[in-house]
């Protein structure tokens, strides 16, 4: 509860960071039209100096104490509510995705989607996009697509691939459906 308070205060003072913006080309808000309907949204970024304030939490959830400090150097968090049962667009889905892939960013899909769910999920969908830097990752969008809501995180920083393992469950990032089997899209 601390954490969270000090994080919010420092996120009335600190300048809101351009580290989580999406690939370019896709415009500055690309999740806001995926839907056949207006909705609400709330955004929140944490930047560098906030995620330092963060460390002890990182570490306790996994990361190793030495890189917990370096390891995320921002994260955004948008949520988007809808009225009514969404219906995700297709070919709103298909521009996001072929923004993502000619910047170079890597897609996993849940293998066990149909296009069906994909269109009107009746529970989340998530996929996940990794931008790599050497085997490290550098960057992470996850976005989780439900009836009424969809959620999009997005992490900047120095991360292994076991680290996002770590942070799964905490932080507002979703935590690892053990019955999801990501696989890289094959689009």
């Amino acid at each position: 509860m601390r954490l969270a308070l000090a994080l919010a205060t420092l996120l009335a003072v600190s300048p809101a960071s351009t580290q989580n913006l999406p690939p370019p080309g896709l415009g500055p808000d690309p999740f806001a039209t995926l839907t056949d309907q207006p909705a609400t949204h709330s955004a929140v970024t944490f930047d560098r100096s906030m995620m330092e304030m963060a460390q002890s939490v990182l570490q306790s959830n996994g990361l190793d104490e030495k890189r917990a400090a370096a390891a995320i150097t921002g994260i955004a968090f948008d949520t988007y509510r809808y009225q009514h049962p969404a219906f995700y667009t297709p070919e709103a889905m298909t521009a996001l995705l072929d923004g993502y892939k000619a910047a170079g960013w890597k897609h996993l899909v849940n293998a066990n989607q149909t296009p069906a769910n994909s269109a009107q999920p009746d529970h989340a969908i998530t996929d996940l996009w990794l931008h790599f830097h050497g085997a490290d990752i550098d960057s992470v969008t996850v976005l989780s697509r439900a009836p009424k809501n969809m959620t999009v995180i997005r992490l900047t920083g120095d991360l292994r691939p076991l680290d996002l393992l770590h942070l799964s469950g905490h932080l507002g990032i979703p935590k690892v459906d053990p019955s999801a089997v990501m696989v890289p899209d094959r689009n």
